[in-house]
């Protein structure tokens, strides 16, 4: 746990992260770890990865990584805190678009909008996958694997928790 305002700091920018979150908080995690990895050095690369697999592989929502962040910052109140701040501002403003939303559901401008945020949401998700595959492929083992379940889920029709079970047993294996 860190006491050099480290926490404050996190939580201001999450409350900035939090409104480029569309499509959750998948898609604010290139600047998340920016923020955290590159700029401030609250956590190692290595750090991320493993708080970024922890979060996705715990069942609730993938906004995990921020509460893990928050806890590594500032303990329980730090946890507590990140997951506020994340949550808070969207929710706050989702609460009042709604409305308007729903009001102006055949408005040239929001269809527009809503067109238009599809792809934004799907180049900052790849962006994650790139970032987060990057930084925990370190080996060409761990490459292969990364492309082969990158493969997998995306010509066939497998589930990849099978692709997910492989590489977990090539982990243990000590393959990767």
């Amino acid at each position: 746990m860190r006491n050099d305002g480290a926490l404050s700091a996190f939580l201001i920018q999450l409350v900035f992260i939090s409104f480029v979150s569309i499509g959750g908080v998948n898609a604010a995690m290139p600047e998340l770890h920016r923020q955290v990895v590159e700029i401030n050095h609250w956590l190692s690369e290595q750090q991320f990865t493993d708080f970024f697999a922890i979060a996705t592989a715990a069942p609730g929502p993938n906004l995990l990584i921020v509460t893990l962040i928050g806890y590594e910052l500032g303990g329980a109140l730090g946890a507590f805190a990140a997951t506020t701040a994340i949550c808070a501002p969207t929710c706050v403003l989702t609460y009042f678009v709604a409305k308007a939303w729903e009001r102006f559901k055949r408005a040239p401008l929001r269809v527009a909008i809503q067109a238009g945020l599809t792809p934004i949401t799907v180049g900052l998700i790849a962006a994650t996958a790139y970032l987060i595959a990057r930084s925990a492929d370190q080996t060409m083992a761990a490459v292969a694997v990364t492309v082969a379940t990158a493969a997998i889920a995306y010509f066939t029709r497998i589930n990849p928790l099978w692709a997910f079970a492989a590489a977990a047993a090539l982990g243990f294996t000590g393959f990767v």
